[in-house]
């Protein structure tokens, strides 16, 4: 066992002096050691459940033999931290949350782990991980929230923030902006629709480290409770057959994700998370080739913000496998990769059946023919920017107007509440990628401002930062190269036309290449906004949204 190397041997006294200290009888010394990583706390909806999950693998592993001990992992809840200097520690976690579990997994030489996450970093910051401890590991987590009822109709959390812009323009009025925040939210949980949180839980059991329902099993089923358990008992499996992360996340299991993303319609999110894990395993994962993946793979289910479905309902259609099936249909899952379950995905799923089939369109009458997700390039994106196309309505898929120009996302917030922007505008938000935010904030709440005042048909938004799952529109993000390193996005003046064209993968602004060069050879690196702490090293570490913004030791 791996953990002999703290536990055996004359040499290992010292070290078996300290497990006496925690209690553990020479019985337990002599079976495995499980790590269970927590991501529990009492600030995080999300989370917040995560002490129940985290007992009941505690359980799984010990009725299987093991011995069961519990370290802790961050998280920030995205949607408390929007809209302010909290956004730009949300996805710096990932990687603390991926440097802080290696760190305690080879200290203490696990025989094996048991990852518990469930909000929008925690979860592919601990895939990542994974990858790089490389034991036996299986992911439970916490399951998303129910879905709320305003009105009569279920809502989520995007739902709210569009309410904060109809109240701007005067649609609701105080007394329904108030219904709206006491019913959105109504359970713990990752948020109900289809979000980055419940995307990255739904991908984790399509990359083969969840269990069936991991993504859709709502938190507070007592379904969950179960699911946790099996998680604690199948990890003792894996270390019995010595199957590992990177057995199971191959490359043809990180094409699966990407493909099942595009059916899903999933956060753009996800096209920063599956490079990073690709990374971590070694693949050169480019984000144009997401449209190849697309163009083959039609999108199936229109969950919130894309459409009037939830996680729930999703959960009572049969789940992700069944999403999954019915893309095998065409061949278009590869079902030879290994999963935790000790078998491969083509017999995990082959006997999953669609029971819903508005919650889940069949393979021959799906929403759309290609994919929920778009790479757009072009002179304003020569690296590629990402667009969830499955949530842009018909008439916004090709625009062209005027950029309106804001150096953060505070300014845009400001512009589009006091009604400055109009119909067939272009706001553009820069300065706010990995580098120059630093952190790539979410830009939710412009997004749901523009959605809330009705300028969802006829208003775009472009930034090298990136939205959140709840985003919906007309919304291009992850613009790469991004401003803070000289990127066409830094050389937009106002009123420049700028030109959009999802089906045909592109974005352009109409300003000629000489044009564009004397623009360039004007321009001045900005003073970086924050220059001490944690942000001052990630910025400092970080490469582009294309290439999944990792972080990598600058070349000399």
């Amino acid at each position: 066992m791996r953990s002999d190397a703290v536990k055996k041997g004359v040499q290992q006294a010292p070290h078996r002096s300290l497990f006496n200290a925690l209690g553990l009888t020479k019985e337990e010394m002599d079976k495995p050691l499980v790590g269970i990583v927590s991501s529990y706390n009492e600030i995080v909806p999300g989370h917040m459940n995560l002490d129940k999950i985290v007992e009941a693998v505690k359980m799984g592993v010990a009725m299987a033999g093991g011995v069961p001990r519990v370290f802790p992992a961050i998280a920030v809840c995205d949607g408390i931290a929007m809209g302010h200097i909290g956004m730009k520690y949300s996805l710096v976690t990932r990687d603390l949350i991926a440097d802080s579990t290696e760190a305690m997994a080879m200290a203490h030489q696990f025989d094996a782990l048991v990852m518990v996450p469930n909000c929008d970093k925690n979860v592919p910051g601990l895939l990542m991980a994974a990858a790089r401890i490389n034991v036996p590991t299986v992911f439970v987590s916490g399951g998303p929230m129910l879905a709320g009822h305003v009105g009569g109709q279920k809502r989520s959390l995007s739902s709210m923030f569009e309410a904060v812009g109809a109240h701007a323009a005067g649609k609701i009025s105080d007394e329904g902006l108030d219904e709206f925040e006491c019913k959105v939210c109504p359970t713990c949980g990752s948020c109900s629709g289809m979000y980055t949180a419940n995307s990255m839980n739904c991908l984790t059991e399509v990359l083969g480290m969840g269990l069936r329902g991991n993504g859709t099993i709502p938190a507070v089923y007592s379904e969950r409770i179960r699911l946790a358990k099996q998680a604690g008992m199948k990890v003792m499996e894996l270390l019995e057959k010595n199957i590992r992360p990177r057995d199971i996340m191959t490359e043809d299991a990180i094409i699966n994700a990407l493909t099942v993303d595009m059916a899903l319609g999933c956060s753009t999110n996800s096209m920063l998370h599956l490079p990073a894990i690709a990374h971590e395993i070694g693949m050169d994962f480019k984000i144009p080739f997401a449209n190849e993946i697309s163009a083959k793979t039609p999108n199936l289910c229109h969950l919130a913000p894309a459409g009037p479905t939830y996680m729930e309902d999703l959960n009572e259609a049969g789940g992700v496998y069944a999403v999954m099936n019915e893309l095998n249909k065409k061949g278009l899952i590869k079902t030879e990769c290994m999963t935790v379950t000790g078998k491969t995905v083509g017999e995990n799923i082959k006997d999953a059946v669609n029971l819903n089939p508005e919650v889940i369109r069949p393979i021959d009458n799906p929403y759309s023919e290609t994919g929920g997700l778009a790479v757009l390039q072009g002179n304003l994106a020569p690296d590629g920017s990402v667009v969830k196309r499955s949530a842009v309505v018909e008439e916004m898929l090709v625009h062209e107007g005027p950029a309106r120009v804001f150096e953060c996302e505070e300014d845009a917030s400001e512009a589009i509440l006091s009604g400055s922007i109009k119909a067939g505008d272009v706001v553009v938000i820069r300065y706010e990628g990995p580098k120059g935010g630093p952190g790539m904030r979410e830009m939710l709440n412009p997004t749901s401002q523009i959605a809330g005042m009705g300028l969802g048909s006829s208003v775009a938004l472009i930034t090298d930062g990136r939205f959140s799952g709840a985003s919906r529109g007309a919304s291009i993000g992850h613009v790469s190269p991004e401003a803070a390193v000289g990127g066409p996005i830094a050389l937009i003046e106002e009123g420049d036309i700028i030109q959009i064209d999802i089906p045909n993968h592109t974005l352009n602004v109409k300003v000629s290449d000489e044009e564009m060069a004397r623009r360039k050879a004007n321009w001045q690196p900005r003073e970086p906004k924050v220059k001490t702490g944690y942000l001052a090293r990630y910025a400092a570490l970080v490469t582009s949204g294309d290439r999944g913004a990792v972080l990598e030791i600058p070349k000399n």
